[in-house]
């Protein structure tokens, strides 16, 4: 099971998935794109941020644009600024899969002080 956490930016009102512990994986994007299915996800680019160890990938859905950044140390988020929508139903639909867990966040842990 995968875990993650729905919660700010930090600073921020916008949201964001991240995705800990557990995203090594070979399985993980697959299984993520497998579970929004009703989405309609498509692949659009993928980046490779090789100074960083980090891959982002652009992903198209019916409900609009969302990026997908995923790193070697096993951290993975979801970001959507400006579609803010759309990542409130992936987390619905995460929260109602059999293979991720939300673990709840205190929102104000993500203020800037």
């Amino acid at each position: 099971m995968y875990k993650y956490y729905f919660r700010p930016e930090y600073g921020s009102k916008n949201l964001l998935i991240e995705f800990f512990n557990n995203n090594k994986n070979d399985n993980f994007i697959p299984d993520l794109l497998n579970t929004i299915v009703e989405l309609e996800p498509k692949i659009t680019d993928i980046t490779d941020l090789w100074m960083n160890a980090e891959i982002i990938i652009n992903i198209e859905s019916n409900l609009g644009e969302f990026f997908l950044s995923k790193d070697i140390w096993g951290l993975a988020f979801i970001i959507a600024e400006n579609n803010q929508k759309c990542l409130s139903r992936i987390n619905s639909i995460l929260d109602n899969s059999k293979k991720f867990n939300k673990v709840e966040v205190n929102f104000e842990d993500y203020k800037l002080k």
